[in-house]
Protein backbone atom coordinates (compact mmCIF):
# COMPACT_ATOMS: atom_id res chain seq x y z
CA UNK A 1 0.00 0.00 0.00
CA UNK A 2 1.11 3.07 -0.68
CA UNK A 3 1.04 5.89 1.85
CA UNK A 4 0.18 9.87 0.44
CA UNK A 5 3.54 11.57 -0.02
CA UNK A 6 2.67 14.67 2.39
CA UNK A 7 4.97 16.74 4.37
CA UNK A 8 4.09 16.02 7.76
CA UNK A 9 3.86 18.39 10.92
CA UNK A 10 6.61 19.02 12.69
CA UNK A 11 4.97 17.53 15.85
CA UNK A 12 4.76 14.18 13.64
CA UNK A 13 8.65 14.65 12.63
CA UNK A 14 9.75 15.20 16.47
CA UNK A 15 8.12 11.85 17.27
CA UNK A 16 9.91 9.98 15.02
CA UNK A 17 13.00 11.44 15.92
CA UNK A 18 12.27 10.46 19.64
CA UNK A 19 11.69 6.87 18.52
CA UNK A 20 14.85 6.24 16.50
CA UNK A 21 17.02 9.04 18.88
CA UNK A 22 17.61 9.36 22.79
CA UNK A 23 20.78 10.83 23.12
CA UNK A 24 20.98 14.49 24.43
CA UNK A 25 23.20 15.87 22.12
CA UNK A 26 21.93 14.34 19.15
CA UNK A 27 18.87 15.43 19.95
CA UNK A 28 20.13 19.16 20.41
CA UNK A 29 21.79 18.91 17.12
CA UNK A 30 19.10 18.04 15.21
CA UNK A 31 17.28 21.12 16.66
CA UNK A 32 20.43 23.17 15.68
CA UNK A 33 20.34 22.44 12.07
CA UNK A 34 16.41 22.52 11.88
CA UNK A 35 17.21 25.96 13.43
CA UNK A 36 19.74 26.79 10.79
CA UNK A 37 17.63 25.75 7.87
CA UNK A 38 14.39 27.63 8.91
CA UNK A 39 17.11 30.73 9.20
CA UNK A 40 18.25 29.49 5.59
CA UNK A 41 14.72 29.22 4.06
CA UNK A 42 13.69 33.01 5.42
CA UNK A 43 16.86 34.48 3.94
CA UNK A 44 15.94 32.77 0.10
CA UNK A 45 12.12 33.14 0.59
CA UNK A 46 11.53 29.24 0.61
CA UNK A 47 9.44 26.57 2.52
CA UNK A 48 10.35 27.24 6.15
CA UNK A 49 8.47 24.25 6.83
CA UNK A 50 9.74 22.07 4.60
CA UNK A 51 13.57 23.41 4.96
CA UNK A 52 13.34 23.12 8.68
CA UNK A 53 11.62 19.44 8.68
CA UNK A 54 14.73 18.56 6.94
CA UNK A 55 16.96 19.77 9.32
CA UNK A 56 15.09 18.03 12.13
CA UNK A 57 15.20 15.04 10.52
CA UNK A 58 18.72 14.88 9.09
CA UNK A 59 19.89 12.58 11.45
CA UNK A 60 17.33 10.99 13.17
CA UNK A 61 18.64 7.32 12.44
CA UNK A 62 22.03 7.97 12.92
CA UNK A 63 22.54 6.48 17.15
CA UNK A 64 20.91 3.20 15.61
CA UNK A 65 22.83 3.30 12.50
CA UNK A 66 26.06 5.22 12.78
CA UNK A 67 27.57 3.87 10.33
CA UNK A 68 27.24 5.99 7.06
CA UNK A 69 27.27 3.25 4.43
CA UNK A 70 24.71 2.04 1.55
CA UNK A 71 23.96 -0.06 4.99
CA UNK A 72 23.77 2.39 7.99
CA UNK A 73 22.94 5.98 7.80
CA UNK A 74 21.32 7.98 6.10
CA UNK A 75 20.70 5.45 4.05
CA UNK A 76 18.40 3.36 6.22
CA UNK A 77 16.89 6.12 7.35
CA UNK A 78 15.42 7.29 3.81
CA UNK A 79 13.59 3.91 3.35
CA UNK A 80 12.33 4.15 6.70
CA UNK A 81 11.13 7.75 5.56
CA UNK A 82 10.08 6.23 2.34
CA UNK A 83 7.57 3.84 4.17
CA UNK A 84 6.17 6.26 6.61
CA UNK A 85 5.26 8.35 2.91
CA UNK A 86 7.68 11.66 3.80
CA UNK A 87 8.22 13.48 0.20
CA UNK A 88 11.00 12.78 -1.95
CA UNK A 89 12.26 16.18 -1.56
CA UNK A 90 12.98 15.34 2.37
CA UNK A 91 14.25 12.25 1.44
CA UNK A 92 16.63 13.14 -1.25
CA UNK A 93 17.96 16.46 1.03
CA UNK A 94 18.94 13.83 3.81
CA UNK A 95 20.54 11.81 1.39
CA UNK A 96 22.47 14.54 -0.51
CA UNK A 97 23.92 15.36 2.57
CA UNK A 98 26.19 12.33 2.80
CA UNK A 99 26.63 12.23 -0.91
CA UNK A 100 29.92 10.20 -0.43
CA UNK A 101 27.67 7.39 -0.11
CA UNK A 102 24.93 7.89 -1.34
CA UNK A 103 26.04 8.97 -4.64
CA UNK A 104 23.22 11.87 -4.30
CA UNK A 105 24.92 15.21 -4.91
CA UNK A 106 23.53 18.17 -3.42
CA UNK A 107 22.04 20.30 -6.33
CA UNK A 108 18.70 22.36 -5.17
CA UNK A 109 19.49 25.10 -2.21
CA UNK A 110 17.62 23.34 0.39
CA UNK A 111 19.80 20.00 -0.44
CA UNK A 112 23.08 22.65 -0.46
CA UNK A 113 21.89 24.62 2.72
CA UNK A 114 21.49 21.64 4.81
CA UNK A 115 25.22 20.19 3.71
CA UNK A 116 26.58 23.82 4.58
CA UNK A 117 25.04 24.01 7.93
CA UNK A 118 25.01 20.58 9.52
CA UNK A 119 28.82 20.44 10.50
CA UNK A 120 29.40 24.07 11.31
CA UNK A 121 26.62 23.59 13.51
CA UNK A 122 28.90 21.14 16.03
CA UNK A 123 31.88 23.54 15.07
CA UNK A 124 29.51 26.58 16.96
CA UNK A 125 29.02 24.35 19.70
CA UNK A 126 32.67 23.65 20.28
CA UNK A 127 33.39 27.40 20.08
CA UNK A 128 30.93 28.43 22.66
CA UNK A 129 31.79 25.44 25.09
CA UNK A 130 35.38 27.39 25.65
CA UNK A 131 33.79 30.13 26.25
CA UNK A 132 33.64 31.30 30.57
CA UNK A 133 30.24 31.37 30.55
CA UNK A 134 29.70 28.16 28.11
CA UNK A 135 27.17 30.28 26.01
CA UNK A 136 26.63 30.59 22.46
CA UNK A 137 25.45 34.13 23.71
CA UNK A 138 29.04 35.11 24.02
CA UNK A 139 29.87 33.99 20.61
CA UNK A 140 30.90 36.76 17.91
CA UNK A 141 31.97 35.52 14.25
CA UNK A 142 35.22 37.32 14.92
CA UNK A 143 35.84 34.51 17.43
CA UNK A 144 34.17 31.48 15.29
CA UNK A 145 37.16 32.77 12.93
CA UNK A 146 39.85 32.83 15.04
CA UNK A 147 39.00 29.11 16.39
CA UNK A 148 38.77 28.31 12.46
CA UNK A 149 42.30 28.87 11.82
CA UNK A 150 43.63 27.06 14.22
CA UNK A 151 43.53 23.86 12.68
CA UNK A 152 43.90 21.32 15.98
CA UNK A 153 40.61 23.04 17.68
CA UNK A 154 37.97 21.14 16.64
CA UNK A 155 39.79 19.30 14.17
CA UNK A 156 37.41 16.50 13.06
CA UNK A 157 35.26 19.43 11.18
CA UNK A 158 36.04 19.42 7.76
CA UNK A 159 36.46 23.50 7.01
CA UNK A 160 37.08 22.61 3.66
CA UNK A 161 33.57 21.08 2.90
CA UNK A 162 31.62 23.97 4.87
CA UNK A 163 33.66 26.62 2.71
CA UNK A 164 32.59 24.87 -0.48
CA UNK A 165 29.34 24.33 1.00
CA UNK A 166 28.55 27.92 1.82
CA UNK A 167 30.45 29.04 -2.13
CA UNK A 168 27.99 27.45 -3.39
CA UNK A 169 25.19 29.16 -1.95
CA UNK A 170 26.66 32.03 -2.90
CA UNK A 171 26.86 33.31 0.51
CA UNK A 172 30.29 34.49 2.14
CA UNK A 173 31.58 32.30 4.47
CA UNK A 174 31.40 35.26 7.30
CA UNK A 175 27.61 35.73 6.64
CA UNK A 176 26.93 31.80 6.73
CA UNK A 177 28.58 32.23 10.32
CA UNK A 178 26.29 34.83 11.18
CA UNK A 179 23.40 33.36 9.68
CA UNK A 180 23.42 29.51 11.56
CA UNK A 181 24.96 31.38 14.76
CA UNK A 182 22.56 33.96 15.13
CA UNK A 183 19.70 31.11 14.20
CA UNK A 184 21.56 29.19 17.42
CA UNK A 185 21.12 32.34 19.61
CA UNK A 186 17.16 32.10 19.39
CA UNK A 187 16.95 28.80 20.75
CA UNK A 188 20.51 28.93 23.22
CA UNK A 189 18.00 27.52 26.05
CA UNK A 190 16.93 24.53 24.24
CA UNK A 191 20.83 23.86 23.07
CA UNK A 192 22.06 24.22 26.75
CA UNK A 193 23.87 26.99 25.71
CA UNK A 194 22.24 29.85 27.33
CA UNK A 195 24.20 31.97 30.23
CA UNK A 196 25.84 30.00 32.80
CA UNK A 197 27.51 31.61 36.46
CA UNK A 198 31.39 31.52 35.37
CA UNK A 199 33.26 29.44 38.32
CA UNK A 200 35.02 31.44 40.59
Amino acid sequence: MTVERRLPTREEAWELVREYTTQPHLLRHMRAVEAAMRAYARRFGEDEELWGLVGLLHDFDYERYPTISSEGHPVVGSRILRERGYPEAVIRAILAHASEVTGVEPESLMEKALVAVDELTGFLVAVALVRPTKSILDVEVSSVKKKWKAKEFAAAVNRQEIERAAAALGVPLDEHIRIVLDAMKEIAAELGLERKPVQA
